[in-house]
């Protein structure tokens, strides 16, 4: 058996003091790392072509075909990780490490790589800051006049294992280096993303199996309109459905996922009709915002389950904005998105 070599871009990532995140709370750690993977870290490799070669539990080994794509997906990960960890106190953050490296490696017949290009991206990961990028200089002369952001040359670098020293850049994200603040007061923000909600799975009341598909459609649905609003932060399917059949306490999965709202809702058949109820909840006090319900002669289930949706989406969006306004008008320093929503609860923009 022939191995097969050659030159690939080898993004490295680890998360920043696993052990004491799992010692901590293991089962909030690990609910957080799979919300981060479908909501954010998987969407960001398939959108610039990369291909995950292993993952390591706290770690993964992703192969680009472009430097350029390899940094781009660093970037837009370390970034996500700034607003994912805003208002958390600096115990609780989920930061990564990223070494990226471009050079030769050798692939085996069940698709892993092996070989220094793989291993000098895994030393470059081990020295990078808490939610920094760092770079070899043969990734970095691929890719500095085609991103935008700074990098910072740190000089040679004996690596460990390493024949000879590497020149090495860091990249600076908005993440990087950045000083941790702590969490603000509970009375002046819950220091969730604006915007940001889960639709927990709805719940089939009707007592028929059948019904099971129609609730779980309306979920999903729900989801994908809510993401077309702007700016809103909309918690993954895969990770929202991973409450589905558990006691919930609100509160506790506004913490876990990191949002600010929570959207509770059932179906329920009877006779020739079909009711739908759904409620609105503030996840960090537990408090009802909103609720509503709909009741509709039973026709064509998909019709009815879109039109169901598509009333459901327009009242949300509006009642959400109108949350954050009521958010804002209490807030003691309002900044500039504060204002947005305070004068667009009032009708102003």
């Amino acid at each position: 058996m022939t191995e097969t070599r050659k030159i690939a871009a080898i993004l490295v990532a680890d998360v920043v003091g696993y052990s004491r995140l799992a010692g901590a709370d293991e089962d909030r750690t690990l609910s957080r790392l799979r919300g981060l993977r479908s909501d954010l870290i998987d969407p960001a490799i398939a959108a610039h072509r990369g291909r995950v070669v292993k993952r390591t539990g706290d770690g993964i080994l992703i192969e680009f075909r472009s430097v350029v794509d390899a940094v781009r997906c660093a970037i837009e990960v370390q970034n996500g990780m700034v607003e994912r960890n805003a208002g958390l106190p600096p115990e609780r953050r989920i930061e990564f490490r990223v070494g990226i490296h471009l050079g030769d490696v050798v692939e085996e017949p069940d698709g892993d790589l092996m070989g220094d290009g793989v291993n000098i991206a895994a030393r470059l990961e081990g020295i990078a800051a808490p939610g920094g990028i760092c770079l070899s200089e043969d990734a970095y002369r691929q890719v500095r006049d085609k991103v935008r952001d700074s990098f910072t040359d740190l000089g040679e670098k004996a690596l460990k294992n390493i024949a000879r020293p590497l020149r090495v850049y860091a990249l600076k994200t908005e993440s990087a280096g950045a000083t941790p603040t702590p969490a603000a007061p509970a009375s002046e923000t819950s220091g969730a993303p604006r915007l940001s909600i889960v639709v927990m799975p709805f719940v089939n009341v009707s007592g028929d199996p059948e019904q099971e598909y129609l609730a779980d459609g309306v979920t999903e649905s729900l989801i994908t309109d809510l993401s077309r609003i702007n700016g809103s932060l909309v918690i993954a399917r895969n990770t929202a459905f991973s409450y589905k059949g558990r006691p919930l306490d609100v509160r506790r999965v506004g913490r876990e996922l990191n949002v600010r709202y929570i959207l509770e809702g059932s179906v329920q058949r009877g006779g020739n009709r079909m009711r739908v109820n759904v409620q609105l909840i503030d996840a960090e006090s537990g408090n009802h915002l909103w609720a509503e319900r709909f009741d509709k002669p039973l026709a064509d289930l998909l019709d009815m389950q879109d039109e169901i949706v598509a009333r459901l989406a327009n009242q949300l969006g509006t009642e959400l904005i109108t949350a954050e306004a009521r958010r804002a008008a209490q807030a003691p320093n309002p900044d500039s998105m504060d204002l947005y929503f305070l004068f667009s609860g009032y009708g102003l923009v």
